[in-house]
């Protein structure tokens, strides 16, 4: 099947008040904070724009500094990030401050003589050509493209689109000196989403030159062993690999062409399904592939990179949208909260470069202006796509993909429709005495979900929601207040049709503690609540004792419950050594450990 969803438009969609707009808001704000000046520094550098020669105190150091050989490549993830957060929350004071940032850009293009607007000397793609070792440049070049095509697609600048064109031209005429092998060679070097790039913009202006281009980056190095089925992914890096097939995955849509999608297909095969991952939904270890289901012994301070996690969740989510098939959507849900979140401090917003998962781990936090590696990038870039997951529609109807709070303004037929998606509390308040006060004693084993729709005139369509793959026994909907019953179907969701006027949806998904079991390994296990890893608060590789077969048999809620609030922690029990369990997306600077040893009780 292809294409069978379609993403609903960004600003159709307003997160609601919960974690997710807490991150979100975290983000805005450091983005805010960055001043322009020194979001252009090395592009103003390269342009001899950059005059200084003071130590300016908020000068942007780390990879962002100018000894660095990728310099510039976080203002590309910056200008993507606000025009995202532009088109999902009509941000105007983002949108100005990026449309002053293009401005600038094509003034620095201009002083490069009309073409050249990178961060970075030019000859740092003729070195590559000539085998002179340099970082990256390919993969820097593109950081700056992209944020110009998201600036033209979703915040509507024009300049941004002018700037964009006039660099392609540079690199078409630079490309266009290398035979098919020498410029294979070259894209052995990493290449980012270079192949992305090009395809949005020929999808863009449909003009040859471009579509040219997205040929001449294609990859039959990495593309043609992976349509033979060949493992050639573990050791290497990973998200040197992902990026590219994210180009396929946009060749496919702008273009039709079946080798593309078998690509792209070929790489999750290879990646996911024959591979395994963490607890966590993620992979890698030391920013490479482990071998298929083989991670005993990479539980480390360097396991599963934010580069990688963003970038497969949108490898999903092409997958999602051409398939319409849970196990994409279950992935996207576990990445979300034990990467994303996971690697995002709650409190300074800032990013955790690696997720360690060996015993006694500790995240190591960056810093606003001292760090900006590239996973610097993708948090601010992932904080701005909450929005652009959780909608999709389809001619019969709309599918809820993520059960995330938010709100949509639809449209159906002609009729206006609003979707309004939040998370009960499952708690009264302690103003009044609240019937579910006196009969929920214990934290809920379930996730209760409510769809409030609003049509403007009576419309039928079908309303669809994932059944989640953490779900533990049979999930109950109530319309109305009435029960309804309804089978799931062999793409992981249910569906209501119905004709809908003013409506309530409940929804409840039960849920329960499960152990994760490493494959290599099957006396050490990580313990989830939902689709939420749970990590142990010590900072020793302590054994636990109990069924493993049984997660109550060694945890068990602790401290559940503040004013109105039910808390998600456990503790063990019966051990000689008792430990708390907390979310693995709250802990901050805490030792913590996430496998451990199994053993049945003496």
């Amino acid at each position: 099947m292809r294409k069978i969803m379609r993403e609903v438009a960004m600003d159709k969609v307003q997160l609601l008040p919960g974690m997710f707009k807490d991150r979100y808001e975290l983000n805005r704000a450091y983005m805010i904070s960055l001043k322009n000046r020194n979001l252009l520094q090395n592009h103003y550098q390269e342009a001899g724009l950059w005059m200084s020669a003071q130590k300016p105190d908020d000068y942007h150091w780390g990879w962002e500094s100018a000894t660095c050989e990728l310099r510039g490549h976080f203002l590309g993830h910056w200008l993507s990030a606000a025009a995202h957060a532009y088109r999902s929350s009509n941000d105007q004071e983002l949108k100005a401050k990026a449309d002053s940032i293009v401005a600038e850009l094509a003034r620095c293009q201009e002083e490069n003589g009309g073409y050249w607007a990178g961060s970075i000397p030019e000859k740092y793609l003729d070195w590559i050509a000539r085998g002179k070792r340099v970082w990256a440049p390919h993969y820097t070049l593109h950081k700056t493209l992209m944020g110009l095509v998201d600036m033209y697609r979703l915040a509507q600048n024009e300049q941004a689109l002018d700037v964009l064109v006039k660099f392609a031209e540079w690199f078409h005429r630079w490309s266009s000196q290398f035979t098919r092998e020498e410029f294979d060679d070259i894209l052995d070097v990493e290449t980012g989403g270079m192949l992305e790039v090009w395809a949005d913009l020929y999808g863009i202006t449909k003009d040859a030159k471009h579509l040219e281009l997205m040929s001449k980056y294609d990859r039959p190095r990495l593309f043609e062993p992976l349509l033979s089925g060949k493992d050639v992914l573990t050791n290497m890096h990973a998200n040197t690999t992902i990026p590219e097939v994210l180009g396929a995955a946009r060749a496919w849509e702008v273009t039709g062409e079946e080798r593309w999608f078998r690509i792209v297909e070929a790489y999750w095969d290879q990646a996911v399904r024959k591979r395994g991952c963490f607890c966590t939904g993620s992979q890698t270890s030391g920013e490479v592939w482990t071998p298929p289901f083989q991670f005993a012994h990479r539980l480390s301070d360097t396991t599963q990179e934010h580069c990688v996690v963003y970038n497969m969740i949108r490898l999903a989510d092409f997958l999602f949208r051409w398939t319409g098939e849970a196990e994409y959507a279950d992935y996207i849900e576990r990445n979300l909260y034990n990467g994303i979140l996971a690697q995002q401090h709650p409190k300074t917003g800032m990013v955790a470069y690696f997720l360690p998962l060996e015993a006694g781990a500790q995240k190591q936090w960056g810093t606003p202006t001292d760090h900006f590696w590239c996973c610097h990038g993708t948090l601010v870039q992932a904080q701005t796509r909450y929005n652009s997951i959780i909608f999709y529609e389809d001619d019969q109807g709309l599918f809820i993909s993520q059960y995330i709070p938010a709100r949509l303004d639809w449209e159906y037929n002609g009729t206006a429709i609003t979707v309004e998606q939040t998370i009960s509390p499952q708690a009264g308040d302690n103003v009044a005495i609240r019937e579910i006060n006196l009969t929920q004693h214990s934290r809920p084993d379930q996730i209760c979900v409510e769809w409030k729709i609003k049509c403007q005139e009576p419309q039928s369509f079908e309303l669809a929601g994932r059944i989640p793959w953490w779900a533990a026994g049979g999930v109950t909907i109530e319309v109305d207040g009435f029960q309804r019953t309804v089978e799931p179907n062999s793409e992981g969701r249910f569906t209501i049709a119905s004709t809908w006027h003013d409506n309530t949806v409940v929804i409840r998904l039960p849920k329960a503690l499960t152990v994760d079991i490493i494959p290599d390994c099957p006396n050490r296990a990580a313990f989830l609540d939902g689709p939420v890893v749970l990590a142990g608060l010590t900072s020793e590789d302590l054994t636990l004792y109990g069924d493993k077969e049984d997660p109550k048999s060694i945890l068990e809620p602790d401290n559940v419950r503040l004013w109105q609030t039910w808390l998600p922690g456990y503790r063990t029990h019966s051990q000689p050594s008792n430990i708390r369990f907390r979310p693995l997306y709250e802990i901050t600077d805490e030792k913590y450990t996430v496998y451990f040893p199994i053993e049945p009780k003496k």
